[in-house]
């Protein structure tokens, strides 16, 4: 006789979904804080979208608080993995930097990138206020140096390259202010004509 087949699924199976069904109470809640604001926004409400009881949100999160703080991080990630990829593949300085802001762009107006620039930090407890301003800082840092670069290429002009990455990053940060999915625009067409914009006054004339 052939062995009957364990109607239990697999650790790793287990561990698959979990992770999955994880990840839709961090989008649905992202999405909420976006629309509403953090303070605004409830665990009841998040258990009404995706149709599931309260208490099995909590099993995935112990808080609001920690579904924010893996909201935000799970953005700031995106972003600084970004940066690391394009830092690794060829091309010059320039293009490299270009592909930063565009791929910075883009994540602003996706459910955790968003969630980064609409709820900000200030909704978190000071010890995952830490974290988060350590990791931002870690962003900062490896995108000024793409700019120092194309800086030194002298592509750019000869501007000061930590106020530079600032004011880039805040020019595209804005974008996950008012970006609108429903817009007249995609959010691939306004990450390339902003991020054209701000090449054109970086460069070296």
């Amino acid at each position: 006789m052939g062995a009957t087949a364990s109607p239990w699924k697999k650790a790793e199976a287990r561990e698959s979904e979990r992770e999955r069904k994880r990840l839709a109470v961090l989008r649905t809640a992202a999405r909420l804080f976006n629309e509403k604001g953090f303070h605004a926004s409830s665990l009841d409400e998040v258990a009404e979208r995706l149709h599931i009881t309260k208490p099995t949100v909590y099993y995935y999160a112990k808080n609001k608080d920690e579904i924010l703080f893996e909201c935000v991080r799970m953005g700031l990630d995106m972003m600084q993995q970004a940066i690391r990829n394009i830092t690794v593949t060829g091309g010059s300085a320039v293009e490299k930097f270009e592909a930063a802001m565009l791929e910075y762009a883009k994540i602003v107006t996706m459910d955790f990138g968003m969630c980064v620039i609409r709820t900000g930090e200030e909704s978190l407890i000071p010890e995952n206020r830490v974290k988060l301003r350590r990791l931002k800082a870690d962003i900062d840092h490896e995108f000024r140096i793409l700019l120092e670069k194309a800086i030194e290429e002298k592509a750019f002009a000869p501007i000061e390259p930590k106020l530079g990455g600032f004011v880039v990053a805040g020019a595209l940060s804005w974008i996950g202010r008012w970006y609108r999915e429903d817009g007249e625009m995609t959010a691939e067409e306004i990450a390339r004509q902003a991020t054209s914009i701000l090449l054109n006054g970086l460069r070296a004339r």
